[in-house]
């Protein structure tokens, strides 16, 4: 395979030096919602441990945190230089590395997650590429985990801000909502955005099969980002977060109810060899 071309700098500086990720899933409900909501569905469909993870794409070790706490062998591989010295102190081993040029070798891990990954390959062939070292570097047999942002989220978001309403806003999400592309130029770094049609087609074309997309935060995740926003309180041990969760956990089963999610989860396995 021809060497992919460098992670895009916009992105590696919004990470480096516009955002601290470290704290995204714990400073607000929503963050606390999307955490809580990955790992009781991960769970669902993880290997007993201990097995081995490739979490690619993960951060300053979030997700690795909690599956080192679990007894799962984790090595996280991150583009960004400042994740990766975040990510030393949560038990697992580290590699700065690219999604779509994985250093592991062929069926060595157990599970892999691409948990961020996708959402900043705008091209799609990049996504593909991606998927392929997942698809690669799995077991036969094993998971593959993949994150996804809605397409719809950052109009749920926007709205919460209550900012939707002024024309450079308004503009910006009528060209996500179209494109599936944010373009990077106002708050968050250059992105995709699937639908959840898009994301399990993806999935299930690098020939990942089983494959399952769930909506993480459910239809109310929102709400909690509003309340937020104008009490500047926090509410992630209030009656209204119990409210959202149990409604995300409600709206599983009711694929209409997919779009209404921030984030989306695509699981899919590959094929064990024949016996």
């Amino acid at each position: 395979m021809t060497t992919p071309p460098a992670v895009a700098r916009a992105v590696l500086d919004f990470y480096a030096k516009t955002i601290d990720e470290s704290t995204r899933l714990t400073g607000s409900a929503d963050g606390r919602l999307e955490l809580i909501r990955t790992k009781e569905l991960l769970r669902r469909h993880l290997p007993q441990a201990p097995a081995t993870v490739l979490d690619v794409g993960g951060g300053p070790g979030a997700h690795a945190a909690w599956l080192v706490a679990d007894g799962y062998a984790v090595h996280l591989v991150d583009p960004v230089q400042r994740h990766i010295e975040q990510a030393q102190v949560q038990g697992c081993t580290v590699e700065l590395g690219d999604a779509r040029s994985l250093s592991a070798g062929d069926s060595s891990y157990d599970v892999v997650l691409l948990m961020g990954p996708l959402y900043h390959l705008p091209d799609a062939a990049d996504r593909r590429r991606a998927l392929a070292e997942a698809f690669r570097v799995v077991r036969p047999g094993g998971l593959v985990a993949v994150a996804g942002i809605n397409q719809y989220a950052s109009l749920f978001e926007h709205t919460a801000f209550a900012h939707l309403d002024q024309e450079p806003v308004r503009t910006s999400i009528e060209k996500i909502l179209a494109t599936h592309v944010h373009d990077g130029k106002r708050g968050f770094t250059e992105a995709y955005f699937h639908s959840p049609q898009l994301l399990d087609e993806e999935v299930r074309g690098s020939g990942l099969r089983d494959v399952v997309v769930y909506g993480v935060e459910g239809p109310a995740w929102s709400l909690l980002k509003a309340t937020e926003q104008y009490t500047r309180e926090s509410v992630a041990d209030s009656g209204l977060f119990a409210s959202a969760l149990t409604a995300a956990r409600l709206a599983e089963p009711y694929p209409e109810l997919l779009a209404a999610s921030s984030h989306l989860l695509a699981v899919g396995r590959k094929a064990p060899l024949s016996a």
